[in-house]
């Protein structure tokens, strides 16, 4: 009779931890973009199902969108803008926090809160906020004389949902860049001070580097959810005025959702996913040369 050494039983347990994780993962990305990629070559129909492939058509008929287009390039904006403001705040409130500053205890508390709201509810506060009608951030700025038309032209709405944008995610950003900050040695700041002017010298020439690992994680997974973007602007603007703010995913929504289009909803989420990932692995390229 032959027994089991330890050292199977434990890798046997291993894959019986990682199993869940594995189903999850085959259940909710692989099976839906294996249905997505065939509903991208076909004619659906609510209630029928497939009723004919059409090839490449549904791909043709997106390519050749001006409004698809369009909601790539406000979602490109809204990227460029939003991503690197929230890892300078972020970044400058974890170094602040990170030297011991007396307010550094009530100021972690504050700026998490954001993070743990609803994108959604956030995107309706901003109606009350940004309204031309009695809004809050309308009135403070009427009272030194600026007149900003937020909701009711293209660049004001953008404008708008990026700030909330900032406001909600700099705290995610901060998180992560503290976690690496405090992972310096105090030796190295002790010795870095002696030969800087002042702690702005040591963030550049120190903490900046050092915490470079972390904060490219930081951008990475910002960058991610930054171009899935839906529920703030969506909230706010619904795409308006007409769809100048409309961004990818709230028009591959109405497409597939409100029009019923599935064909063309899916193809759009195909090419997406492929300009996504190409951008992602320049991104990773680029931080491997970097980081040596």
């Amino acid at each position: 009779m032959t027994h089991a050494r330890p050292g199977e039983y434990g890798a046997a347990f291993k894959y019986v931890l990682l199993l869940p994780a594995v189903l999850w993962v085959v259940a909710f990305t692989f099976a839906p973009l294996i249905f997505v990629i065939r509903y991208s070559f076909a004619n659906y129909v609510l209630g029928m199902g497939i009723t004919g492939y059409v090839g490449l058509q549904n791909y043709a008929d997106v390519l050749a969108s001006d409004r698809f287009w369009h909601s790539i390039i406000v979602t490109a904006i809204y990227v460029a803008v939003s991503v690197p403001v929230e890892v300078v705040l972020g970044f400058i409130a974890a170094w602040l926090v990170n030297l011991g500053a007396p307010w550094a205890r009530g100021f972690r508390t504050i700026i998490g809160m954001p993070l743990f709201t609803m994108e959604v509810a956030i995107g309706y506060l901003g109606v009350t906020l940004f309204s031309s009608q009695g809004g809050l951030v309308t009135a403070l700025l009427g009272l030194g004389g600026i007149e900003v038309p937020w909701l009711s032209t293209p660049s004001g709405g953008i404008a708008a949902a990026i700030l909330l944008d900032i406001w909600r995610w700099t705290s995610f950003v901060f998180i992560i860049v503290l976690a690496g900050l405090s992972s310096i040695s105090s030796d190295l700041y002790d010795a870095a001070i002696l030969d800087a002017r002042n702690h702005w010298q040591v963030m550049w020439r120190l903490g900046i580097p050092l915490a470079w690992p972390v904060t490219t994680i930081a951008i990475l997974l910002r960058t991610i959810e930054c171009l899935k973007v839906f529920a703030i602007p969506y909230a706010l603007t619904t795409g308006g005025p007409g769809t100048s703010t409309e961004v990818f995913s709230a028009m591959d929504y109405l497409t597939t959702v409100q029009f019923f289009n599935f064909g063309q909803g899916s193809a759009m989420g195909i090419i997406f996913l492929i300009i996504v990932s190409a951008l992602i692995t320049v991104f990773f390229k680029q931080m491997r040369k970097r980081l040596g």
